[in-house]
C-alpha cells in the first residue's frame, strides 16, 4: 500500500507540481490550499506524512504543524517556507516538525527528507507510541543570523535540535562567520535562557589571565589579587559559558577545563575548595581540532568531550545567496544608527558585494557597508561608496582551492532559475512557439511547461 501524503500549500502551481512529482513515485496525493482545510482532512482522514507551507492565510502552518503534532503525535511533518530563518527553524522543530526546507526547493533533496520521514513512520507504527514532553517556554527573537542559504538552513535545524538538550557544542568556522551568535541561539532557545551567558575570548588572554578569568583567585595569590574573584564559570552559574577560540588553549588549561566537562567542579586560582559548577559549555574554534589531536597540540579526551555536537558554519563566500540579505540588514541597521537616509543598495553595488570573496566574512562585509553609510551622500548606495577592494577586486591566476581566489571573475553569472528561463524561451524560439514541441525537447508535460511559462512570464508566439 501506497503511502498518503497530504499537501497544505496555498500556492496552487507550487501545491499541483509538488503533487504529480509525488504521485509519480507512487505515493497517494491530497492538496489543500488553507490550515483551516488541512486540520479538516487530518481529522477526517488517516495519513502517512504532512507536508506544509509556513505562510497560508488564516490559521499558519506553524499552527497546523502545532495543533497536528499534539493530536497526531507519530505524524511526521516536513515544513517549507520561503522565508527562511533561525528562528522560523526553531519554531518549526519545537511545535513538532519532523524537518524543515526552503523554498525554491531541490525534488531531490525533498524526496530524500520524505523517504526519512516515511521511514520513521513507519518504524514508530511497530513500537508503541510515546508522548514527547513539550517544552513550553516562549521562543526568544533572535534577528542577526540572517540567511536562508541550504548551508544555514541546516546549521538552524541542528542548533534547533540541540539547543533543548544539555550537550556540549563545538561551533567550526572562520573568524567572522558569526559564531559567537550561534552560540547565544542556543543559549536563547535552551532552558538555561533565563540564566547568564557569558563569553570568553581565549585566543585573546595570556595562560595567566585566562586561568583567572575562567577558575577566578582567591585574595593574595598573585601580586594584584586584592580581593576574591568568581571566574567565568562560576558567573555563569545555571547558564551557559561560550569558550571562542578554544583550539590556542595551554595543555595545562586543556586539562583543568577537562576537569570541569567531566567532574562539573572547579578551584579558583590559589584556592583549595572545590565549587561544584551547573554550566553548558559551548566552544568555537578556527582550527583543524582533529590535526592538533593528531600532532599532540591538543588533548583527544578533551576534543571528544568537545565535539558532542559540531556545527561548522560555512565562509560567506560559500553562501554567496545570503549577501543581498545581510548587506540590507547592515544599510538599514548603520541608516538608523548615523541618522542618514541612505534607503537602499544599487543594483551594480549589490553585484559588487556579491561577487566579492570576502575573506573576513559576515565582520569585513559589516564594516563595508558601515563605510558606505558614512561616506554616502544620496538615498542610493553607490558603488564609489564601497571600500576600494570591493570595487577592485585582485585580478590574479590563482588556484581553485584558493580561499582568497577573486569571486568577480564573473559578476554578470546568471543564477540557475534565470538559466533555466532562458532555455525554456530559446526552446520556444526554435519550435516557434510550439508547446508540444517545446515540452517534448524539454521532456516535460504539456501542464509542466504551462507552469513553467507562467512561472518565468513567458507567452508563446503561438499554442497549436
Amino acid at each position: 500500500m501506497s503511502a498518503r501524503i497530504l499537501i497544505a500549500d496555498d500556492d496552487e502551481v507550487s501545491c499541483q507540481l509538488f503533487a504529480e512529482t509525488l504521485e509519480s513515485d507512487g505515493f497517494t496525493v491530497e492538496q489543500v490550499t488553507s490550515g483551516e482545510a488541512a486540520l479538516a482532512r487530518l481529522d477526517s482522514a488517516t495519513y502517512d506524512l504532512l507536508l506544509i507551507d509556513v505562510r497560508m492565510p488564516g490559521t499558519s502552518g506553524l499552527a497546523v504543524t502545532r495543533i497536528a503534532h499534539e493530536k497526531f503525535p507519530a505524524l511526521p511533518i516536513v515544513v517549507m517556507t520561503a522565508f527562511g530563518s533561525i528562528d522560523t527553524a526553531v519554531e518549526a522543530i519545537h511545535e513538532g516538525a519532523f524537518d524543515f526546507v526552503s523554498k525554491p526547493m531541490n525534488l531531490a533533496e525533498i524526496k530524500t527528507i520524505l523517504s526519512r520521514a516515511l521511514a520513521q513512520r513507519s518504524l514508530q507504527r511497530r513500537v508503541e507510541q510515546q508522548s514527547t514532553e513539550e517544552n513550553e517556554k516562549q521562543l526568544s527573537e533572535l534577528g542577526k543570523i540572517i540567511g536562508k542559504s541550504a548551508a544555514m538552513l541546516e546549521v538552524y535545524k541542528t542548533v534547533a535540535r540541540v539547543a533543548p538538550t544539555k550537550s556540549t557544542v563545538l561551533i567550526l568556522g572562520e573568524s567572522g562567520t558569526g559564531k559567537e551568535l550561534i552560540a547565544r541561539a542556543i543559549h536563547e532557545h535552551s532552558p538555561r535562557a533565563n540564566r547568564p551567558f557569558v563569553a570568553v575570548d581565549c585566543g585573546a588572554l595570556t595562560e595567566t589571565l585566562l586561568e583567572s578569568e575562567l577558575f577566578g583567585h582567591v585574595r593574595g595569590s598573585f601580586t594584584g589579587a586584592i580581593a576574591d574573584k568568581k571566574g567565568v564559570f562560576e558567573e555563569a552559574q545555571g547558564g551557559t559559558c561560550f569558550l571562542d577560540e578554544i583550539g590556542g588553549i595551554s595543555p595545562r588549561m586543556q586539562a583543568r577545563l577537562l576537569r570541569v566537562l567531566q567532574e562539573h567542579e572547579i578551584r579558583r586560582v590559589g584556592g583549595k575548595e572545590w565549587v561544584p559548577v551547573d554550566v553548558r559549555v559551548l566552544a568555537a574554534t578556527n582550527q583543524n581540532l582533529p590535526q592538533a589531536v593528531s600532532e599532540g597540540a591538543f588533548r583527544q579526551d578533551l576534543y571528544y568531550r568537545l565535539d558532542v555536537v559540531s556545527i561548522a558554519l560555512p565562509p560567506l563566500r560559500e553562501r554567496a545567496d545570503d549577501i543581498p540579505l545581510l548587506a540590507r540588514h547592515f544599510l538599514n541597521h548603520y541608516n538608523r544608527e548615523s541618522g542618514k537616509s541612505v534607503s537602499a543598495i544599487s543594483d551594480k553595488a549589490m553585484k559588487l558585494l556579491s561577487a566579492y570573496r570576502w575573506p573576513g566574512n559576515i565582520r569585513e562585509l559589516e564594516h563595508a557597508i558601515e563605510q558606505a553609510v558614512a561616506l554616502s551622500y544620496q538615498p542610493l548606495l553607490m558603488p564609489e561608496d564601497l571600500p576600494r577592494e570591493v570595487r577592485e577586486p585582485r585580478h590574479h591566476h590563482a588556484s581553485p582551492n584558493d580561499p582568497t581566489a577573486p569571486y568577480f571573475n564573473f559578476p554578470d553569472t546568471p543564477s540557475l532559475e534565470e538559466i533555466k528561463k532562458r532555455y525554456v524561451n530559446h526552446v520556444l524560439q526554435v519550435t516557434n512557439g510550439n508547446v508540444s514541441a517545446t515540452a517534448r525537447i524539454l521532456n516535460v508535460d504539456r501542464r509542466s511547461l504551462y507552469r513553467m511559462l507562467a512561472r518565468y512570464k513567458i507567452v508563446p508566439i503561438s499554442n497549436p
